[in-house]
């Protein structure tokens, strides 16, 4: 990911205590508003993932470990409902303080073509499953793709942590009862259990980190082994006692090797496999070395007072700082802040950080009301979710009234495509009457048809997860597949309504990302399985047609190529007895162009890019004739752009719900052109 890749601490990070109490260690504390430090600067100056949010997750577990061992040891009760309360009490304040702030500046500065997502991610933060929303958005292309911009990303880490906060203590409760069954020692089931934990977690990890790593990152089963990590650590330290000298040596090799792993790793495209065990290791040595008494140990350095002070506020200032600067990027139509703005973003977020802890965390965290008994927690928490839900269902709602009503009132005056055709005369150009509705683009990306029926679902599982249906009545007189990426997915829209009339049957083939070719022509180990198991499920079942996209275009460099091993692919399936038709890719940009009419108006130059620096004058399709000669080809083009331009806005119609897909209601409006090319491609 880019600049706006994001990671987060959680309870680790901040004044949030993470358990009853514990030996005071304050190099940790040091340590944790260090580690937040990096993943602030990182982000803000440096526009890379510093790998902070893996020490976090160590940390947290750490500190867990260690005080549930000592109640189980100590002969009390773990309460875990109890510890439950008490801990989403003292998470969920802050957070819901910076979702209204965030939701607020949202309102005031960011387009409202990001509001669904912010919106949705609004629920996902505040209910802790924020993780997988992104985990299911880095694999699914066809939607709108603003994950890296979006103010709330950082709290996947959060929606982790909190999972975790749920899922180890219910571990360590069932140790607890199983020692007590076996009559063997507490510390011994803790160790077989999180040792396990540990490997399956880090072999799934680096598996899923090879095969898929966009996915791998927020993937909560691809972190457990660093919680897992934290706590054999909690159980393995009374055991370690290295001389002081070599402590020393310890603290400051971690320190220096943890501060580096953002320069000298990919910690973006390796984590969270292997390689993610050296800021984890580096952490380690840091706490091993723990409080050496030497003048010149990292823990002198660790322990200073403003560090000290920073790590009461870090879980604040973690929660700040991602918001600040997406909106400050958002606001002033920019990749990435210089020194001078930079170090401003960074002085807001302190300030709303410090501000956060006096007035909102310390307050309720020595509230002898709110801790009086379990009851007062759960209505804090209720609160808290009541004042963040109440205004995202509220807004949510509005948006759909407002959409519905301009789209049933603009519907006849929205020709789109049809207005390019030559000689046109209609509706003219009129801003308030576009569609779709910039709130609404969430309804704009082309889903997959229904699940497959028994008798199309693929046997792998890899292949049936993107498998569609679109089901004929009886015998289907024509039987299609789209297989494919987004790209491909797209052309699902105008080809279902003519499936509908002539009672065919459309498969749909999809994986984001992956585009349809030969296996033997590499793409990324999960994708050149996916197109074998296409390409063997297709000569397998016969369809009539296969649709897909059989170019690519590259954005601001006019050029485009044939998809790699597309030709080869298609080559196999005209010898089976399937007609193959190749779609021309559309053009794509470096900038979302519905965004840019919402900030610099539908005349502005940058919303109406140049057709020639975005695709070839003719499409490039001399390779895949030379390989398979009866190949049909479909090309829209001249129906997205005029002659000199790729417009955002045609027939008052938005094209483009992102940076490269077409909007659903543009392809609606495509229908006619699409028909004509389809039944002359295929002679039906």
């Amino acid at each position: 990911m880019s600049q706006l890749q994001s990671e987060a601490p959680r309870a680790a990070v901040g004044g949030a205590p993470l358990a009853e109490k514990t030996a005071h260690r304050p190099e940790v504390q040091g340590l944790r508003a260090l580690a937040v430090l990096m993943v602030v600067t990182y982000h803000i100056w440096f526009g890379r993932v510093s790998g902070g949010v893996d020490i976090f997750l160590l940390i947290s577990a750490f500190l867990l470990t260690l005080s549930f061992v000592r109640k189980v040891e100590g002969g009390r009760s773990l309460a875990l409902v109890r510890y439950w309360l008490h801990q989403f009490k003292r998470l969920l304040p802050p957070v819901a303080v910076v979702l209204i702030g965030t939701l607020t500046a949202t309102a005031v500065f960011v387009p409202q073509s990001r509001w669904p997502e912010i919106l949705s991610q609004s629920w996902a933060s505040l209910l802790y499953f924020q993780n997988w929303l992104l985990a299911a958005q880095s694999v699914d292309y066809y939607a709108a793709d603003h994950s890296t911009s979006s103010p709330l990303q950082h709290f996947w880490s959060l929606s982790i942590q909190g999972q975790v906060f749920i899922l180890w203590p219910l571990l360590l409760a069932a140790s607890a009862l199983l020692a007590r069954m076996l009559r063997v020692r507490f510390r011994r089931v803790v160790l077989a259990v999180f040792g396990a934990v540990f490997v399956a977690s880090l072999s799934f990890s680096i598996a899923e980190t090879y095969g898929n790593q966009a996915h791998a990152y927020f993937d909560t089963r691809t972190r457990l082994w660093e919680f897992a990590l934290g706590s054999l650590l909690a159980l393995a330290l009374p055991y370690l006692k290295p001389p002081r000298w070599m402590r020393v040596g310890m603290g400051w090799l971690g320190l220096a090797t943890m501060l580096s792993v953002g320069f000298l790793l990919d910690v973006q495209g390796q984590f969270p496999g292997y390689v993610a065990l050296v800021p984890l290791v580096a952490a380690s040595l840091v706490i091993v070395a723990g409080q050496t008494g030497s003048r010149i140990g990292a823990d002198r350095f660790l322990s200073w007072k403003p560090l000290m002070r920073l790590g009461d506020m870090s879980y604040a200032l973690y929660l700040w700082h991602w918001p600040v600067l997406v909106i400050y990027l958002i606001w002033r139509d920019r990749q990435e802040v210089g020194p001078v703005g930079g170090a401003a973003i960074i002085m807001l977020s302190l300030v709303l950080a410090y501000l956060t802890t006096k007035l909102v965390e310390r307050p309720l965290r020595s509230s002898a009301w709110v801790n009086r008994n379990s009851v007062r927690a759960a209505v804090v928490i209720g609160l808290c979710i009541a004042v963040v839900a109440a205004p995202v269902a509220g807004w949510q709602y509005g948006l759909k009234v407002q959409a519905e009503r301009l789209t049933a009132s603009a519907d006849k005056n929205n020709p789109g495509a049809a207005s390019l055709v030559p000689g046109y005369t209609g509706a003219e150009d009129n801003p308030k009457l576009y569609l779709p509705r910039p709130s609404r683009l969430d309804d704009e990306a082309v889903r997959p048809a229904p699940g497959c029926s028994a008798e199309n679902a693929p046997d792998s599982e890899l292949l049936a997860s993107g498998c569609g249906e679109l089901r004929a009545e009886g015998t289907p007189s024509k039987s299609i597949v789209i297989v494919g990426d987004s790209h491909s997915l797209q052309w699902f829209e105008p080809l279902q309504a003519m499936a509908s009339e002539n009672n065919w049957q459309i498969v749909t083939i999809f994986k984001g990302a992956c585009s349809f070719g030969d296996p033997g022509i590499g793409r990324w180990p999960e994708c050149d399985e996916w197109n074998q198991l296409a390409l063997d499920y297709i000569l397998l079942h016969q369809p009539d047609a296969v649709l897909t996209v059989g170019t690519a275009a590259s954005p601001g460099t006019g050029s485009e190529v044939v998809v790699p091993g597309m030709a080869e692919a298609a080559a196999k399936l005209i010898e089976n007895g399937t007609q193959v038709i190749v779609m021309r890719d559309n053009p794509r940009f470096p900038e979302s162009l519905i965004e840019c009419v919402e900030s610099r108006g539908p005349d502005a130059i940058e919303c109406n890019p140049s057709r020639d620096a975005h695709m070839n004058a003719e499409p490039p399709v001399e390779l895949i004739s030379e390989l398979a000669p009866q190949v049909r080809y479909m090309d829209l083009t001249d129906f997205i752009c005029t002659d000199a331009e790729c417009p955002a806005v045609v027939g008052n119609v938005y094209v483009y719900l992102d940076t490269n897909h077409l909007t659903k209601t543009y392809l609606q409006t495509l229908q006619f052109e699409f028909e004509r090319q389809w039944f002359q491609a295929t002679g039906w």
